[in-house]
């Protein structure tokens, strides 16, 4: 049996409905999975349309596996007439928000096997009324899930954040010891229960630059992220570091381990979009469930122009769907 991946809309306002459809209708996908979308039937009928995708939809009923048609786990709010590409609309984010939760529930009661979210638009969420930072924290509490570590995968990178969208001047108050240990934990974890390396290996990167200079330029190194790599040894896992950022990956030293601890966003995703843009999977580590996301946002700027690239939603499919033979 194939799995079934629910792949949500996104915000309709971007090309969240663009690159799901056009890669639930793509025969890699389809031979590897069954893949079922969520959200609003009638936005993604409008959409589907608009693209001229030729197979049809239609309203699932569980268990979904008609090869003809694309199923839809209609979320039942929204309408084509409110889709206003490329702006940020309260309407988008409801239905945006109503999809995830719709998606976490069909993996709470294994009607999926793994869920895989469009991308959204964090201020059209809040405008509806979900006061998150984003979407994965959003997804950890309607999952029950205690712990998560953000991870990105693109082309043998595996990239871990200590902090996630933080503005970058509350970063260093937000990198403690206790945090740092949690996430190489998980991603340890990760990496042997979904990614099959038995013995996997973990580096941690510094957050000054130079790794501090021995506190020259910053403690946090001395104070905080050292302590943290020696408690999570004492635990069993093979970490190491704190590495300087630049160097490590201008050397190519990140070919040597299994995955990278970055302390805030654009220090793990600039090297990781640098080498694999477009290509690159965001990956929940630790949930309850089977989540991932391509690793691009809503791209407003081409909505509605049928020229988004679906390569990195086919991907986050592929890595749901290979998550998912191993449950």
């Amino acid at each position: 049996m194939k799995p079934t991946i629910a792949i949500t809309i996104g915000d309709f306002n971007g090309i969240g409905p663009e690159v799901a459809l056009k890669a639930a209708a793509h025969a890699a996908v389809r031979r590897i999975c069954t893949p079922v979308l969520v959200g609003p039937l009638n936005v993604w009928d409008h959409a589907r349309g608009t693209l001229k995708i030729k197979p049809k939809l239609q309203k699932v009923v569980f268990p979904w596996n008609i090869p003809s048609v694309i199923g839809v786990a209609d979320v039942g709010d929204g309408i084509w007439a409110d889709v206003e590409y490329g702006k940020t609309t309260k309407s988008s984010g409801k239905s945006a928000g109503a999809a995830i939760e719709m998606a976490v529930e069909l993996c709470k009661t294994n009607k999926a096997d793994a869920m895989v979210t469009g991308p959204v638009s964090k201020e059209a969420l809040n405008l509806a009324g979900y006061s998150f930072p984003g979407q994965t924290e959003m997804i950890t509490l309607l999952s029950r899930s205690r712990k998560v570590a953000m991870m990105l995968v693109a082309d043998g990178l595996r990239i871990g954040l200590v902090t996630i969208h933080s503005a970058l001047r509350n970063v260093a108050d937000q990198v403690t010891s206790e945090k740092i240990v949690e996430k190489v934990s998980i991603v340890n974890e990760a990496l042997k229960r979904n990614f099959g390396i038995q013995s996997p290996s973990v580096a941690v990167l510094a957050l000054n630059p130079h790794a501090g200079e021995h506190g020259l330029i910053g403690n946090e190194e001395e104070r905080t992220i050292i302590p943290a790599i020696r408690e999570a040894q004492s635990q069993g896992i093979n970490v190491q570091g704190p590495f300087s950022a630049d160097g490590f990956f201008g050397t190519g030293s990140y070919k040597s381990y299994d995955a990278i601890i970055a302390m805030y966003h654009d220090q793990g995703l600039i090297p990781l979009k640098l080498s694999s843009f477009g290509k690159a999977v965001n990956f929940s580590a630790g949930l309850n469930i089977i989540r991932t996301s391509p690793g691009h946002g809503t791209a407003y700027d081409i909505a509605g122009k049928g020229k988004a690239d679906i390569s990195s939603m086919i991907e986050a499919i592929k890595l749901a769907a290979r998550f998912s033979s191993k449950k």
